[in-house]
């Protein structure tokens, strides 16, 4: 093994290895040692979260790490996010209103076992020619800009000491270097989780004796996605695993659930047993098979920095972390490493770097702190059937419109796209952010004007063209001018969306008309309807578009049941 590297990975879980794959496909002569605690291979369906993959992550392993084959070979595929809601049909899964797809989708992504896959990328970088050390305990990092960097560990009680140009921190949770250096930065989020892994697989299609909701879909078509049940302040996740394994997950807002309850094994399933009653009766059969159980509070946290003009940075849970509702993880991950890789890479090649690296910390400051709002306070809302049909189909839709949709066309990565993008008050990154904030607030007040129940129905987004065309459009490869003109057009369809979701709920709380002209970035249910229509007339209130209204009437719970 060398003493002098180009860089140092600090850890070797999901975001330290893929990393490095990520710098040694693009750079096959770059030298580079990923030091990591753990020191045996990882086991399967063991210890970690962070299974369930979404577009975009499954796009940086697929295609830019190359590891399609791998993935359809070797992991499962993923149908998508499922969720059952109407809390107050628990004891009766075919009763819920069930969101989901009805068929595979045509972006893939996956569900991964962590343990098989980080053995995996161990296995192929030390055939790439990279130092993966098992068993290395980080005892100090002397960061040195000029005169090189230097790690020094502890290997089977032996103390070792290597100099490289950059350090990358993915020590995860520990966060090494935000603790060194003191950038640690609270988030206000604060929600508790736990989770284990059981032997065997749990399929919820097997939950009922309804022939007719059991074959609504095809078989093994309701396991291969990520399950949620949804109640106010919680969710419980099932996640099939490649290994026979099946993971649980309970995820919860202590404003409404209190950690304490949930936080070892026999409190979690006491839990369950009284807030999904038929959840914890369907594990029960599973109780003496339990492989590993993790309890985890506050989980959510942020980072004063993320990359340095002293040739540093800070990758996956190393840096932040907000929620694993919507499976965003491997997102973070993907994102973080195209920018620690591109600053790393444009380095070694000679360029300067500098106006680089700030450019990507504030635009990764700002796209953090940019999805907070999806999820700070809003945990209140999920046992809300109706409300939260419109939460999801809007998270979605901003999902697939901007942020997907510029890194499967290497927009985080060009400075045009980002300074058209991200750099100036009236900026397409900045009326986004705002619009969301505003949508967000929005479903905290619709929460508490409406509530109704809702049971017995089964949606499909996939369904609604306008969230169709946005998903499929993730696999088109856009010029510079094309890509920044589409995300343009992109904001256009969420800005209308918005607007009728608000048009329609204010039709039934305000009684205003439903043709009524609604500014999306201003709208608010606590404005009078007098108010309301005098913001009609304003600037920026826009008309309703029939073929988003149309497009719509999927989601309106109350008129599709009556027909």
């Amino acid at each position: 093994m060398n003493n002098q590297y180009d860089v140092a990975i600090l850890g070797g879980g999901l975001a330290g290895l893929t990393l490095a794959m990520q710098l040694k496909q693009e750079e096959p002569t770059i030298r580079i040692a990923v030091l990591e605690m753990r020191k045996n291979e990882a086991p399967d369906a063991g210890h970690k979260v962070g299974e369930s993959t979404v577009e975009l992550g499954t796009y940086y392993l697929r295609e830019v790490l190359g590891l399609k084959d791998y993935l359809d070979e070797y992991q499962l595929p993923k149908i998508g996010l499922r969720f059952y809601f109407s809390p107050q049909v628990k004891e009766k899964i075919d009763q819920r209103v069930e969101l989901g797809a009805k068929e595979t989708l045509p972006v893939p992504s996956h569900q991964i076992d962590r343990g098989i896959f980080e053995n995996e990328l161990t296995k192929r970088l030390l055939d790439m020619g990279v130092d993966v050390v098992l068993g290395a305990r980080i005892k100090d990092v002397n960061l040195d800009h000029k005169e090189g960097h230097s790690v020094t560990y502890l290997k089977a009680g032996e103390t070792h000491k290597i100099t490289c140009n950059w350090v990358s921190d993915a020590t995860g949770r520990a966060g090494l270097l935000k603790r060194k250096l003191g950038f640690e930065k609270p988030l206000e989020h604060n929600i508790n989780a736990v989770w284990f892994r059981v032997k065997g697989e749990v399929d919820v299609n097997d939950w009922s004796d309804n022939e007719e909701w059991v074959h609504t879909l095809p078989p093994g078509l309701r396991r291969l996605g990520t399950i949620h049940f949804m109640g106010k302040g919680y969710w419980v996740w099932l996640i099939p695993l490649v290994s026979g394994n099946t993971s649980v997950g309970i995820v919860a807002d202590p404003r409404f659930h209190d950690f304490a309850t949930f936080n070892k094994l026999d409190k979690a399933m006491d839990w369950l047993a009284e807030n999904e009653p038929l959840c914890a009766q369907k594990l029960e059969a599973y109780r003496d098979d339990v492989i590993d159980f993790r309890a985890l509070k506050h989980y959510s946290h942020n980072s004063g920095r993320f990359y340095s003009t002293e040739k540093w940075g800070v990758v996956g849970e190393a840096g932040a972390f907000l929620d694993p509702f919507y499976s965003p993880g491997t997102d973070f991950i993907a994102i973080g490493n195209t920018w620690m890789a591109d600053l790393i890479l444009r380095d070694f090649r000679g360029e300067d770097v500098a106006s680089r690296a700030i450019i990507y910390e504030r635009v990764h400051t700002a796209f953090f702190n940019s999805w907070v709002p999806i999820y700070n306070q809003q945990y209140e809302l999920f046992g809300n059937t109706q409300v939260m049909l419109a939460k999801i189909l809007w998270d979605w839709g901003v999902y697939w419109a901007v942020p997907t949709l510029l890194f499967t066309n290497k927009g985080y990565i060009n400075l045009e796209v980002l300074r058209a993008l991200f750099t100036n008050r009236n900026s397409l990154g900045i009326r986004l952010g705002k619009l969301n904030g505003q949508v967000q607030q929005f479903f905290r007040a619709w929460n508490k004007c409406s509530d109704e129940p809702f049971v017995n129905s089964f949606i499909d987004f996939f369904e609604i063209p306008f969230l169709k065309k946005l998903h499929l459009d993730l696999e088109t490869q856009h010029s510079v001018e094309g890509l920044i003109a589409q995300c343009e057009e992109n904001l256009k369809v969420l800005e209308e969306m918005a607007a009728e979701i608000y048009r329609k709920v204010c039709t039934i709380e305000k009684s205003t008309p439903g043709d009524m002209k609604i500014n999306p970035y201003k709208f608010s249910l606590e404005l009078s309807k007098e108010e309301l229509l005098e913001q009609a007339t304003q600037k920026g209130a826009i008309n309703p578009v029939q073929s988003i209204s149309d497009d719509l009437k999927l989601i309106w719970l109350k008129e599709k049941l009556a027909v």
